[in-house]
C-alpha cells in the first residue's frame, strides 16, 4: 500500500506539472516597461508621477491582468492596483503613488494574459520608483515679488516666510511680499527676505489596494535670499504681470500660464498724492467698466493672488500704529471703500468654490446617441476615470477662486490697473501742520486747528514712510508738544491723524478715471493640455499588423489605444472627449459612464474607440476658479485611426500527456 501511495503523488504531481505546462504553452507577456507620454520614449526607471505601462501583445490573447506592487514577489499586503481586464496591451493605472525609491526598486509591476487555452504565466517584473520632483529654484523677479520655477504635475506650492514665521498656500509660481512692506518700508524691513518653497500634490486618486499612504508635499528647497531696494516715489507706473512669463501687454508678449504677480512703480496718484497701499483691479473691458478681480489690500509694489485670505488690516487707530512695528498675521480685511463711497470686497476673501467632479454637459439616456460638443457647465453622472473607476471625489479646502478665465490671447485679454489707499480714522481728532512746518528734530509741531487734540493721544504725523507718531505732552494755542523729537520734517499742510478710532481704507481714485488717464495694461492667460509633440501625438497601442508601437510608427490602431497629455499648469482635473468629426467636434457617449467623455486627474488613459476616424481633445479644470464655471481651454483635436487587423490571431493546441497510475 506504502507503494501505491507514492505512485499516487508521483502521479498528482505530474498532473500538476502537465496542467502548468498546458497553461504556459504560450510565452508569458514580453517588453512590459513605464511611460510618461509614448511607449517609445527613453527607457527610465525613474518617474515624478504615476507612469503608464505597456508590452508586447501575446497570441491568442482575449484579455490581459496586470498588477502593481510594494514588492517583487507581489505578496497579498503589498498588492497596491490590479485590473485584469484590460482589452489591448497598455494601461493607465488610476491611482496616486507615494513617493518611494528601493535597492535596486520599492514597485514593481506584471502582467499576464488570459487565451481559450489558459492563462499564461505571469511576466517578469518591471521594478522602478517614484521621485519627489526637485524642489523649486528662485527665478528672477522684482521689488515685491517673490518667483520659482513651475514643477509639472504639482497642484499648489507652500511658501515659508522665515523672518514672519507664515506659511503660505498659493497654486501660481508668485508670491508677493505684502508682510514686509505693508506698514513699513524701511530698508530693515523689506532689505532681504528669506524663503523656502516646496511643491504639493493633491491625492483624490486614493484608491491603493493595501491602503499605503502618500506625502502631500515634494522636498523643501534650500534658503533662499531675496533683496528689494528702497521704495520709488513719484507717480505710479505699472510694468507688467509675471508668472512662468513675464508681459509687458504688448500683443506679441506671451500668454500667461498660470494667474500672475502685478507689478508697478512708484506711489503717487494722479493729483501727485502719496501712498503706502495699494489695490490691484481687473477688468475685461479697456474703460475699466466690467470688474472681474479685486486685490486685497497691500503695501508692497507688487500684488499676487492668495486663495487663503488677506492680512488682518488694522481695524483701529491703536492697532494701525502697533501694525508699524509687527508683520501682520493673515485674517479678514475690513473697512475697504473705493474712491465713491462704494464697499469693497476682496476676491481673495470671497468662498471657496464647489470643485468639479461629474462631466459638464447634459448626460443623455442610457443608449441615447451623443449630440453637442460637452463644453457647457452643469452637472452630470459620476464620472469614472479612463481606466474605469467607479466616481470622482474631492475633499479638503480649496480656497477662495483667485485664478481667472482662459483667453484667446492677444485677440482677447484682461485689463488691470492699480490704485493708491488711504488710511483715515473715523471720528477722530485729526488736523493738519501750519505754517513753517515742522522740523526735523523738533518736538513742537505747528497745526491749523488744535481743538480736537487732548494731552496723552498719539498722533501720526505725515504719510509713510516719512511719517512720525507720537504721543502729546502738552498743547499751547495751535502748537502741540509731542513726547520724542521728529525723525523727519513736516511741511504746512501734511495731515496729522489722532490714533485709537476706526480706521477706513479708501481708494484715492477711481479705476476708470485712472484707465482713461493711460495707468491700464492688457495680459492674456491661457493653459492647456498638450497632446503630441511636433512629429506624432502621445498615443500607444497595437499597430494593424499585431505590434506594440506608438503614434510615432504609425498612422492607426487596431484596438483601444492609450493617449497621454502634458500636465496644463493650474489644472486640478481633466476632461477627454472624442469626436466622429473635428469640426464640428461632436463629442460621442462614452459607454463606461454614460457621459460625453470622462474624468479623471490622471494625464494617460485608454479611450474605448471602436474601428473608424477619430478626434479626441482634453481641458483641464481649474478649482480656484468659480462654481460652474472651472473648465479651462481645450487643446486641439488630434486625429486618431483604429483600424480593423490586418492579421490572424490563432492559438496553437497543446499537446496532451498520459499518466498511468501505478498498482
Amino acid at each position: 500500500m506504502r507503494s501505491v501511495r507514492i505512485a499516487l503523488l508521483v502521479a498528482v504531481a505530474a498532473l500538476a506539472a502537465s496542467a502548468h505546462a498546458s497553461s504556459a504553452g504560450v510565452a508569458a507577456p514580453s517588453g512590459l516597461h513605464g511611460f510618461l507620454l509614448r511607449a517609445d520614449e527613453t527607457a527610465t526607471a525613474s518617474f515624478h508621477r504615476t507612469p503608464s505601462f505597456a508590452w508586447n501583445p501575446v497570441a491568442g490573447a482575449t484579455r490581459y491582468q496586470f498588477q502593481l506592487a510594494t514588492t517583487s514577489t507581489f505578496r497579498d499586503n503589498g498588492i497596491l492596483y490590479d485590473n485584469s481586464q484590460l482589452s489591448t496591451p497598455v494601461e493607465a493605472p488610476p491611482l496616486t503613488l507615494p513617493w518611494i525609491t528601493g535597492s535596486p526598486h520599492a514597485l514593481y509591476a506584471r502582467v499576464r494574459a488570459f487565451s481559450a487555452s489558459g492563462v499564461t504565466p505571469w511576466s517578469e517584473s518591471f521594478g522602478f520608483d517614484v521621485v519627489p520632483p526637485t524642489p523649486p529654484s528662485p527665478l528672477p523677479s522684482y521689488p515685491g515679488l517673490l518667483r520659482w520655477t513651475p514643477v509639472e504635475g504639482a497642484d499648489e506650492y507652500q511658501v515659508w516666510l522665515i523672518d514672519t514665521h507664515k506659511m503660505e498656500f498659493v497654486r501660481s509660481n508668485v508670491l508677493d511680499e505684502r508682510e514686509f512692506y505693508t506698514f513699513h518700508q524701511a530698508q530693515s524691513w523689506i532689505g532681504s527676505v528669506r524663503w523656502r518653497v516646496r511643491a504639493v500634490r493633491g491625492d483624490t486618486f486614493n484608491s491603493r489596494i493595501n491602503g499605503v499612504p502618500v506625502s502631500h508635499f515634494g522636498a523643501w528647497s534650500p534658503i533662499y535670499s531675496s533683496s528689494n531696494p528702497a521704495p520709488s516715489g513719484g507717480p505710479i507706473t505699472l510694468i507688467g504681470t509675471l508668472s512662468d512669463v513675464f508681459s509687458d501687454g504688448s500683443s506679441d508678449a506671451p500668454a500667461q500660464r498660470l494667474m500672475p504677480g502685478f507689478l508697478w512703480s512708484g506711489n503717487q496718484s494722479l493729483a501727485g498724492t502719496a501712498a503706502e497701499l495699494y489695490r490691484v483691479y481687473v477688468y475685461t473691458d479697456r474703460q475699466c467698466l466690467n470688474l472681474v478681480y479685486a486685490s486685497a489690500l497691500i503695501g508692497s509694489p507688487a500684488y499676487a493672488p492668495r486663495p487663503f485670505g488677506a492680512l488682518a488690516i488694522p481695524q483701529d487707530g491703536a492697532a494701525l500704529s502697533a501694525a508699524r512695528g509687527i508683520y501682520l498675521a493673515d485674517g479678514v480685511e475690513a473697512g475697504g471703500l473705493s474712491y465713491d463711497g462704494t464697499t469693497i470686497s476682496p476676491t481673495e476673501q470671497l468662498p471657496a468654490a464647489t470643485p468639479t467632479t461629474a462631466v459638464p454637459g447634459d448626460v443623455p439616456s442610457a443608449g441615447a446617441p451623443g449630440s453637442g460638443s460637452g463644453s457647457g457647465s452643469g452637472s452630470g453622472s459620476g464620472s469614472g476615470s479612463g481606466s474605469g473607476s467607479s466616481g470622482i471625489a474631492v475633499s479638503g479646502g480649496l480656497g477662495a477662486p483667485v485664478d481667472l478665465w482662459d483667453t484667446n490671447w492677444p485677440e482677447s485679454g484682461y485689463y488691470w490697473t492699480v490704485v493708491p489707499v488711504s488710511a483715515s480714522a473715523l471720528g477722530a481728532a485729526a488736523s493738519t501742520v501750519a505754517a513753517p512746518g515742522a522740523s526735523v528734530g523738533s518736538a513742537l509741531v505747528p497745526v491749523a486747528d488744535s481743538s480736537s487734540f487732548a494731552k496723552g493721544l498719539t498722533v501720526t504725523i505725515g504719510t509713510p514712510p516719512s511719517s512720525d507718531t507720537g504721543t502729546i505732552v502738552s498743547i499751547s494755542g495751535n502748537s502741540i508738544t509731542l513726547s520724542a523729537p521728529l525723525k523727519f520734517g513736516h511741511a504746512e499742510g501734511e495731515a496729522i491723524v489722532a490714533n485709537g478710532s476706526s480706521v477706513v481704507y479708501q481708494d484715492l481714485e477711481l479705476p476708470e478715471d485712472v484707465c482713461a488717464a493711460g495707468r491700464v495694461q492688457r495680459f492674456g492667460i491661457e493653459s492647456e493640455p498638450s497632446l503630441t509633440t511636433a512629429q506624432a501625438p502621445f498615443a500607444t497601442g497595437l499597430s494593424a499588423t499585431g505590434r506594440l508601437t506608438s503614434a510615432a510608427d504609425t498612422s492607426s490602431f487596431y484596438g483601444q489605444p492609450l493617449v497621454a497629455w502634458t500636465p496644463a499648469l493650474g489644472a486640478d482635473i481633466y476632461q477627454v472627449q472624442w469626436s466622429k468629426t473635428r469640426y464640428p467636434f461632436v463629442a460621442e457617449i462614452d459607454p463606461r459612464t454614460n457621459t460625453k467623455g470622462f474624468l479623471t486627474f490622471s494625464t494617460s488613459s485608454v479611450l474605448p474607440l471602436r474601428p473608424g476616424t477619430w478626434w479626441y481633445r482634453v481641458r483641464g479644470f481649474d478649482y480656484n476658479l468659480p462654481t460652474g464655471a472651472q473648465q479651462m481651454g481645450w487643446s486641439d483635436p488630434q486625429k486618431l485611426v483604429v483600424s480593423t487587423p490586418k492579421f490572424k490571431v490563432v492559438s496553437t493546441p497543446t499537446k496532451k500527456r498520459k499518466f498511468k497510475v501505478a498498482p
